[in-house]
C-alpha cells in the first residue's frame, strides 16, 4: 500500500513529516545549514528560492501587494494581510489567539512559534552540540557561533555582527535613531525589546518570576540576575585582581578602578566619575535639589542612598561589624577607615610633608593648612574655614543651638568635645590632660583648648 500524503516523506533528523519530497529537502536544509540561493546583488544566500524571490524586491523596490483600502504596498502577501486587518475595526486585528495564555496574534505563523514557549518543543537541532531551539531563525544565528560568520558590517566604524538585530541597534548608536516609541509617555526606545520593558512601568505588568522566593520582575534580564542572589553565581571575573561579579556592568565599573577611567563628567565642574550613577546625585550638589525625603524626620537628600543611610539613625541598625573589636556601622566606608585603626594601615600620603593619613578626607582636610584654602564661608558673618564640620559648630554661634546634652545633669553644649570635657568631671577624669602640643609638649584637658595653643607658635 502507497504510503499516505501525511506520512510520506520523514525527517531522519528530527522526525517531522513532511507530504512531498520537495518539502522535505527545503526543511534538511534547516539541519545542514545548505544555502543554494544567492541574491545577485549582495551576494546574500537563501535556504529557499521563494525567501531570495522577496528579498530581491529590497534592491529592485518592488512592492505587488497593494491594499484596496488605502492604497498602500507592501513586498510580501502576509505583510499586507496584516496590514488589512487594521482597516477592519469591526473585528480583531490580531485574529489569532493562544489556547493556554490567551495572548493574540495578527500572523498565525507567530502563534504557532509563541506557543512552543508553553509546550517546549525546540524542533530545530543543531548538528555541531545538538543544542535545539524552538525556531529556525534562532538556530540560523547560532550556527555561526560555530562558524565565526559575522555577516552584517557596521559601514561607520567596520565593526561585524553576527545577527541583523544586534547590528541594527548598533548602527544606532552612531545615528542617534530610537524609532520604538511609548504610546503613554513617549519616549523612544532604540531596541523593541528596551520598549516592551519599559511599557510594564506604565502597566505594572511583572511576568517573570522567581521560581525560588516568588518575586515578579518586568523584565527577563532583571530575573536572571535576581535569581545569582540565590545561587551565588558570579560569572564575570576581573582579569587584574579575580574579584567576580554577578552582573556585567557591576564589572566594568569596577575595572575602571584599575585602568583610571572616569567617563561621566559634571558639566557644572568638570568633576569625573568612573560610575555614572554618582553623576546624577552629584549634580543634584549644583542644583541644591533633595527628591529623597525620610518619612520619619521630613529630612532631604540629593540621593537615594544617602537617604537610606540616614534611616539607619532612626532604626538604629548597624549591619557592618569589626571582627576585631565588634564594634558596629552604618556605612561601609566607616568601616573601612575603622579597620585601619587596627592594622595601622595609612594609605593616604600628603606629597607636601609625606604625613600619612588612614583615610582621604583626613587627607584632603590636612592638604589645606599647606594651600590655606578656605572654602567653606560662614552665610551669617562671612567668616570661612578649611573644613565643613568646623562651619557647623561654627553656626552655632549665630543660631545659639546646643545639640550635645550631658546625661548625668542635662547641662547642654554647641559641641561634642566640649561635652566630653564636661563629662570628665563627673566620671573623676578632670585631672588628666590627654591633648599635648607637638612643639612644646604642654599637655591640655580639651583638643579646642590645645588648638588655640597651637596658634602661638603658628602665628
Amino acid at each position: 500500500m502507497a504510503p499516505t500524503r501525511e506520512n510520506a516523506f520523514e525527517c531522519a533528523m528530527c522526525d517531522m513529516k513532511w507530504p512531498n519530497r520537495s518539502a522535505l529537502q527545503t526543511h534538511e536544509r534547516i539541519h545542514t545549514g545548505e544555502k543554494p540561493f544567492e541574491c545577485p546583488e549582495c551576494h546574500k544566500t537563501f535556504a529557499q528560492g521563494g525567501v531570495l524571490r522577496r528579498h530581491i524586491r529590497i534592491h529592485t523596490g518592488e512592492k505587488p501587494f497593494e491594499c484596496a483600502v488605502c492604497s498602500k504596498n507592501f513586498r510580501q502577501k502576509p505583510a499586507l494581510e496584516s496590514h488589512l486587518r487594521t482597516h477592519h475595526a469591526g473585528d480583531k486585528v490580531r485574529p489569532f489567539e493562544c489556547t493556554v495564555c490567551h495572548m493574540t496574534f495578527a500572523v498565525k505563523s507567530i502563534l504557532q512559534q509563541h506557543e512552543r514557549t508553553h509546550t517546549g518543543e525546540k524542533p530545530f537541532e543543531c548538528l555541531v552540540c545538538h543544542k535545539s531551539f524552538s525556531q529556525t531563525s534562532i538556530l540560523t544565528r547560532h550556527l555561526r557561533v560555530h562558524t565565526g560568520e559575522k555577516p552584517f558590517k557596521c559601514e561607520v566604524c567596520g565593526k561585524n555582527f553576527s545577527d541583523k538585530s544586534g547590528w541594527e541597534y548598533h548602527v544606532r548608536t552612531h545615528t542617534g535613531e530610537k524609532p520604538f516609541e511609548c504610546t503613554v509617555c513617549h519616549k523612544t526606545f532604540a531596541r523593541r525589546g528596551y520598549l516592551a520593558g519599559h511599557v510594564r512601568i506604565h502597566t505594572g505588568e511583572k511576568p517573570f518570576e522567581c521560581v525560588v522566593c516568588g518575586k515578579n520582575f518586568r523584565t527577563r534580564p532583571v530575573l536572571v540576575t535576581h535569581f545569582r542572589t540565590h545561587t551565588g553565581v558570579k560569572p564575570f571575573e576581573c582579569n587584574f585582581c579575580d574579584k567576580q561579579f554577578s552582573q556585567k556592568s557591576n564589572l566594568q565599573t569596577h575595572l575602571r578602578m584599575h585602568t583610571g577611567e572616569k567617563p561621566y563628567e559634571c558639566t557644572v565642574c568638570n568633576k569625573k566619575f568612573a560610575d555614572g550613577s554618582k553623576l546624577p546625585g552629584h549634580l543634584r550638589s549644583h542644583t541644591g535639589e533633595k527628591p529623597f525625603e525620610c518619612a520619619l524626620c521630613n529630612k532631604k537628600f540629593g540621593t537615594d542612598e544617602n537617604l537610606r543611610r540616614h534611616l539607619r539613625i532612626h532604626t538604629g541598625e548597624k549591619t557592618i561589624e569589626c571582627a576585631e573589636c565588634n564594634k558596629k556601622f552604618y556605612r561601609r566606608t566607616e568601616w573601612r577607615t575603622h579597620i585601619r585603626i587596627h592594622t595601622g594601615e595609612k594609605p593616604y600620603q600628603c606629597t607636601a610633608c609625606n604625613q600619612k593619613f588612614s583615610c582621604p578626607s583626613g587627607l584632603r582636610e590636612h592638604t589645606k593648612t599647606h594651600t590655606g584654602e578656605k572654602p567653606h564661608e560662614c552665610h551669617v558673618c562671612h567668616k570661612s574655614f578649611a573644613q565643613a564640620g568646623v562651619l557647623t559648630s561654627h553656626l552655632r554661634v549665630h543660631t545659639g543651638e546646643r545639640p550635645f546634652e550631658c546625661t548625668v545633669c542635662h547641662k547642654e553644649f554647641s559641641q561634642s568635645g566640649s561635652l566630653r570635657a564636661h563629662l570628665k568631671i563627673h566620671t573623676g577624669e578632670t585631672g588628666e590632660r590627654e591633648f599635648q602640643c607637638t612643639v612644646c609638649n604642654v599637655k591640655f584637658p580639651t583638643a579646642g583648648k590645645l588648638q588655640r595653643h597651637v596658634r602661638i607658635h603658628t602665628g
